[in-house]
């Protein structure tokens, strides 16, 4: 098996236990502030399954961008893609947002704006980084 993919399976099983965490703690907030707060069996069942799923997805493709045969735009792309899905699917399969393409519409903006926000704030800490690295290693020598 590829080792990449051993990598993103590995990730993915080891971190995949804080999304039912994650979904109980949503919830957990939810029952704090609203005084008519229940779930059927079935709704838990969906949040457990599908933040789990989450979790692992989110852990797992972060192994995209150790593929050194891959530029950097294509693995944060497909990192993107790889979220975007994860994140968009539970969301609608748990309710948390509508299912109405004017919803989905902004929360695929707000979501890409802030995957490209957070990647260029982790670039410009990279860069600095890299420069002072740099900078020490000129220094040494």
């Amino acid at each position: 098996m590829n080792d990449y993919v051993k990598q993103f399976l590995l990730r993915g099983l080891t971190f995949a236990g804080f999304g039912p965490i994650i979904a109980g703690f949503i919830y957990w907030m939810i029952d704090l502030s609203s005084a008519d707060f229940s779930l059927a069996g079935w709704q838990v069942f969906i949040a457990i399954i599908s933040t789990y799923i989450l979790a692992f997805v989110q852990a797992g493709s972060s192994v995209f961008h150790q593929v050194e045969h891959w530029s950097p735009l294509k693995a944060a792309l497909l990192h993107l893609t790889c979220i975007y899905f994860a994140y968009s699917g539970t969301y609608l399969m748990n309710s948390w947002i509508p299912f109405k393409w004017e919803v989905i519409l902004i929360f695929t903006a707000l979501f890409i704006a802030t995957y490209g926000v957070i990647w260029l704030i982790i670039v410009l800490i990279s860069k600095s980084v890299t420069k002072k690295l740099n900078n020490k290693l000129i220094k040494d020598n």
